[in-house]
């Protein structure tokens, strides 16, 4: 897979599916979760509604750049945060995060791009179009919340789930990840589609030293409601009614701060994205994307043939 070097030292793997003439659309995956997390079903069905699929690995994890030796305590950044104290120093924030994304289409050479992140990705591509929003066309924020603890909470077995160790061994791993359909949907989901990921997962990259920073970034980030109020993008957020991880009220209340935005609370999905459901998901982000299209009156995209194609041989 190609690799994009950013100004700031980070690099990133990322893959692309699709024409590069159609819109791009900037897939940006949640906490600790590779690329690849984004089945190539789901996204060859995202690139039939005639989008240019962009997906990446965080910084962290996967193939990007780790920022090891970097030592960060979530725990005393959730407590200070929540205390209103000041808080302890972290690697990067959400901030951080967000411009990696924009530096990966600055590489592509991709003036604004449609974003699409789930979970974690979701605050990320939320953060995008509040720091970058002359690079943002149109945002999909999927089972994702606004950074106000008041809402969004996780259940105790799902947030024990989440935060529990990984283990280095590889078939412990794999059988430990079935622990996720705590938060997954209730008739789709599937331990042996878990176990799969899971194993190709950690036989690309098993790296676990980067999840306590990538949560300390969550928490450090905090509460982006008054910031979502103010976006004047087109905003569609998509929910699954049985998540337990990020409960249906992060995303509703997401819908309710930004402006002309639109809710779709998806029957049988939970904290996932089951195959089953990627006819509805991909259906709707193609969508909203040519919605945002008509909306803003501008073509595909605001660049050439050749300038993707020349970033694409990079």
């Amino acid at each position: 897979m190609p690799r994009a070097g950013l100004p700031n030292g980070i690099e990133l793997e990322y893959r692309t599916t699709g024409d590069p003439t159609d819109p791009v659309l900037l897939a940006v995956c949640g906490y600790t979760s590779q690329l690849i997390s984004w089945r190539q079903g789901y996204i060859d069905q995202l690139a039939a509604q005639g989008l240019f699929v962009v997906q990446f690995d965080n910084r962290d994890v996967g193939l990007s750049t780790k920022l090891d030796g970097r030592h960060v305590s979530p725990a005393a950044v959730f407590e200070a945060r929540f205390a209103g104290r000041e808080l302890p120093p972290v690697p990067y924030t959400l901030s951080d995060m967000a411009a990696d994304g924009i530096g990966l289409l600055d590489h592509l050479g991709v003036d604004r791009a449609h974003v699409v992140g789930n979970s974690m990705g979701g605050m990320i591509v939320q953060t995008m179009a509040i720091e970058h929003p002359g690079r943002v066309a149109s945002v999909t924020s999927i089972m994702s919340s606004t950074g106000d603890p008041e809402v969004g909470q996780a259940m105790p077995e799902a947030r024990e789930a989440l935060l529990a160790d990984s283990s280095p061994v590889r078939d412990e791993y794999i059988e430990a990840s079935v622990s996720s359909m705590i938060w997954a949907s209730k008739k789709y989901g599937d331990p042996e589609y878990l176990r799969r990921l899971a194993a190709e997962q950690y036989d690309r990259c098993f790296h676990p030293e980067g999840a306590p920073r990538q949560l300390a970034a969550v928490y450090a980030s905090g509460d982006r409601s008054e910031a979502l109020a103010a976006l004047e993008v087109p905003m569609l957020v998509i929910h699954g009614r049985d998540d337990t991880l990020i409960s249906p009220s992060g995303g509703e209340r997401t819908a309710e701060l930004v402006p002309g935005s639109k809710l779709l609370l998806v029957s049988d999905m939970g904290h996932d994205m089951p195959p089953p459901l990627w006819p509805v998901l991909a259906e709707a982000i193609g969508g909203h994307v040519r919605t945002a299209l008509t909306a803003a009156n501008i073509g595909p995209e605001r660049r050439t043939r050749e300038q993707m194609a020349d970033s694409l041989r990079q």
